[in-house]
């Protein structure tokens, strides 16, 4: 597992290529700057272990299951609010806005999965081994090639989707900006 930096800027690497798919560099900025803060959700486990006795750390909400049903209820809620508080702006142009559901879904799945394999790249240290693919296959999974206290590792992989994710920005206004006519 990583620490949240990690995990928020695994979350910033996987919800990159939205850039390549949206047209509007301002949706692609929605859905990556405010998606990424669901590359925590997974870790709601931390706080429901102080209410309930049976829940421990990397078990059933570090699993694509888990995370697919906190999607499919949270991700339509967040694409409305998107929806009220941003639609018919340029910051949620209207293609996306009569998708708003499926945007909120796809923004908060994705980095809930990005949660998931950030973990998996890390040995189980100091918290249990995840079984991400649980009941399908109840193995743990890990890849062991980070340690959780790592800095360089955190705050690089912060780092990384921060730059990723502004290098396509640029990417796309540049190319944006060429395309359009100029005035006369």
């Amino acid at each position: 597992m990583v620490d949240v930096a990690g995990h928020l800027g695994m979350a910033l690497v996987w919800l990159a290529p939205a850039w390549l798919f949206i047209d509007s560099e301002r949706t692609a900025a929605t859905f990556a700057g405010i998606g990424f803060w669901f590359g925590t959700v997974p870790d709601i486990d931390l706080y429901l272990m102080k209410v309930f006795r049976t829940v421990k750390h990397h078990g059933i909400v570090h699993t694509v299951l888990a995370v697919s049903l906190i999607a499919l209820v949270l991700g339509p809620l967040v694409g409305w609010l998107l929806k009220r508080t941003v639609g018919g702006s340029e910051w949620f142009v209207p293609e996306v806005e009569r998708r708003a559901t499926s945007f909120g879904f796809l923004m908060v799945w994705t980095a809930g999965l990005s949660h998931i394999f950030a973990d998996m790249l890390s040995a189980p240290d100091i918290a249990e081994a995840i079984e991400p693919f649980w009941p399908l296959y109840q193995q743990s999974v890990g890849i062991d090639i980070v340690w959780y206290n790592n800095p360089w590792f955190n705050w690089g992989l912060l780092l990384v989707g921060i730059g990723l994710n502004a290098a396509l920005f640029y990417r796309n206004s540049t190319s944006t900006a060429r395309l359009s006519p100029e005035p006369p």
